[in-house]
């Protein structure tokens, strides 16, 4: 897109309004909205004076992404925007981007183009200090274990078996082991540790699960850290600090309202990734979207493999809400990056590669089918693609039974017509008679849970658990927590835990190498593959391009 102005150009010179007008304009009263700053707010859902929950949800998800870039967030905002030129009240429902990957080589979270959210730089940056909450309360938790330990453990708590880390808000592979409590007696314990990044702290997923303040109080309360010498769990209830955590988090957990560049209201609320944690918004701003909207659009993290299978079922076990429809965005560049051409090459046209690489959308759409949701596929438009690609991926996605539409939102979002057929397909689905159903019934032991998101959803011929994952196996079993749904810990580009492989490959194996209870957020994690819990930062980090100018406007943020 040479020539055109950056994202970043294109959010400084849209006219932003103040926050008071989104808000009254949405429904939200005086008394219920907390302003930080003029563009920016919080809203207190205790003072809402909107009615119980009824807007309709719609689901963003994706083909898996390749480096090439899909534009889910884009494609989020462009739909949203043009639902509501077409006369529907509709409300965005965002994640919070982590400073980890808007540093490193993911970027922000905020769309792009003319379908962005405003203030693009404040939300992709330290936005209302959320994040600093989870990671304050995170960290106040292992502080608080290790004076217990340091001070008589009278819980008896085995330092060796610790499940809980200290978190950073970054991607840093140094801190992913350590040993902390070295310098002698007076300097605590010394034992080994380890820090996760932020988004994938349990915190936070108990933070995006709660309901409410009192909810959130309980599931803190529920979280096993370690086990003591004879291993029984030990919870922060036993420890006594939920009350503090919530404390830390009753101002956080009140949800971001923003805009779009076109004006339509956007909560911007918690964010755990898909690859390592459950990949959705905050359960409290989706619930709290529905009150003041017909139509709620939100998205779930990377492909429909994972953010859009934890979204149904996880998310919406605990919301007991279901997606009227999914969306499933795919572009040619990526399609064509699937079907085996290199990144550096993808602005040629290629049909061939094209009708190798569409295995992966097919599995991708078929998937959602089976969750019982209508699902439809949005083709975002970049200025490379051909027209005889578009084409032909349309006449594709006809011939597969699909309805699909060309979104070009990036160049002619922002209130313009680039998203109108899709969001006429969009709301038509949402309209279809649907019957939501999750993938599997709790009742299946967690092994069997695995088993069929491996071999329903990736494809796999069955799953291989490591000597370690059999004995959590066990313990999770003799604990109690066998009813929980399982949280897939796999890489974001491949149905199986290679990376490399892409397509919609067969004939594979998962590996699960260890599973980690999360019993206040109500899931097990199955560690797959080589995923990391703390990423690394690439080689040339997006950071060393970002700067601020004599005025005081961020450089180099996309």
């Amino acid at each position: 897109m040479s020539g055109l102005p950056s994202d970043l150009e294109i959010a400084r010179a849209a006219r932003i309004r103040p926050i008071g007008e989104i808000a009254a304009a949405a429904g939200i009263n005086a008394d219920a909205l907390e302003l930080y700053g003029r563009y920016k707010a919080k809203i207190d859902p205790a003072r809402l004076e909107a009615p119980a929950p009824y807007g309709k949800v719609v689901l963003v998800s994706a083909m898996s992404p390749t480096p090439a870039g899909e534009g889910k967030s884009t494609t989020t905002v462009g739909l949203a925007d043009s639902l509501a030129r077409a006369g529907h009240k509709v409300m965005i429902a965002l994640r919070e981007p982590s400073l980890g990957p808007v540093l490193g080589m993911k970027g922000g979270a905020t769309g792009g183009g003319y379908s962005q959210v405003l203030p693009m730089d404040e939300i992709n940056l330290h936005f209302t200090g959320d994040f600093h909450a989870i990671s304050s309360a995170n960290n106040a938790l292992m502080a608080l274990v290790d004076n217990h330990i340091y001070q008589g453990n009278a819980l008896n708590i085995d330092p060796r078996r610790m499940t809980f880390k200290r978190v950073l808000d970054m991607n840093d592979r140094s801190l992913r082991e350590v040993v902390i409590g070295l310098g002698g007696p007076t300097q605590g314990v010394p034992r080994q540790d380890g820090f996760d990044i932020t988004v994938a702290s349990e915190i936070m997923a108990v933070f995006c699960l709660a309901t409410d303040l009192s909810d959130l109080r309980t599931r803190l309360g529920r979280i096993t850290f370690g086990y003591t010498y004879d291993r029984t769990p030990v919870t922060v209830a036993d420890l006594g600090v939920e009350g503090a955590l919530t404390l830390l988090l009753k101002e956080a957990v009140k949800p971001n309202l923003v805009q779009t560049i076109a004006g339509t209201p956007a909560l911007v609320h918690g964010g755990p990734f898909a690859n390592i944690a459950h990949g959705c918004n905050s359960l409290i701003a989706t619930q709290t979207a529905r009150r003041l909207a017909d139509l709620v659009v939100t998205e779930a993290g990377f492909g429909a493999d994972l953010g859009a299978e934890k979204f149904m079922d996880i998310k919406a076990r605990y919301g007991v809400l279901a997606p009227s429809a999914v969306v499933v965005v795919a572009t040619v560049r990526a399609l064509k990056m699937q079907g085996g051409v290199a990144k550096d090459a993808l602005t040629r046209p290629d049909l061939a590669a094209l009708e190798a690489g569409v295995a992966n959308l097919r599995r991708h759409v078929h998937n959602v089918e089976k969750f019982g949701v209508t699902p439809v596929v949005a083709i975002n438009k970049f200025s490379s693609d051909a027209q005889e690609e578009l084409d032909w991926l349309l006449a594709w996605c006809h011939a597969e039974g699909v309805q699909a539409a060309v979104a070009d939102v990036w160049g002619r979002g922002g209130g313009g017509d680039g998203g109108d057929e899709l969001a006429a397909l969009v709301a038509k689905a949402v309209d279809a008679p649907g019957k939501f159903r999750h993938l599997y019934p709790l009742d299946l032991s967690v092994e069997d849970k695995i088993r069929t998101i491996a071999q329903e959803i990736y494809g796999a011929d069955g799953v291989d658990f490591s000597v370690p994952a059999l004995k959590r196996l066990a313990d999770i079993e003799r604990n109690g927590w066998s009813g929980l749904p399982v949280c897939m810990a796999k890489t974001q580009y491949s149905f199986t835990d290679d990376a490399s492989r892409l397509g919609a490959p067969k004939g594979f194996t998962i590996h699960v190498r260890d599973l980690l209870p999360k019993t206040g957020a109500g899931f097990i994690v199955a560690l797959t593959g080589a995923v990391m819990t703390m990423p690394g930062l690439p080689p040339v980090p997006a950071a060393l391009r970002m700067d601020v100018d004599a005025d005081g406007n961020p450089v180099g943020l996309t």
